[in-house]
């Protein structure tokens, strides 16, 4: 898997669920994914090549992120998400 620190995280949020999903980009290409639960936070061993995030979260797409750290923080400070539909290049 590729340096971390030369990744950006795109994030999803599944209100049903209360989940959220991380995938790991580097260039635009898919580096690994991971879930967790909205009130946990994401650590570097969640991310892995075999996930795939659920095509049902299409309209769920909560942003990019430049870091691990930024995700997390943002998770805590839970705020009211402006979801939208999910970048061509993700899809």
């Amino acid at each position: 898997m590729a340096n971390y620190k030369e990744m950006g995280f795109a994030v999803w949020i599944d209100k049903e669920s209360s989940l959220a999903w991380a995938q790991g980009t580097h260039e635009y290409r898919p580096m690994g994914t991971a879930v967790i639960a909205c009130t946990d936070q994401f650590r570097h061993r969640d991310f892995t090549q075999v996930r795939r995030r659920p095509a049902h979260l299409e309209r769920s797409f909560a942003g990019f992120f430049g870091s691990l750290e930024e995700v997390n923080a943002t998770l805590r400070a839970r705020p009211g998400w402006k979801l939208r539909w999910t970048p061509g290049h993700l899809r």
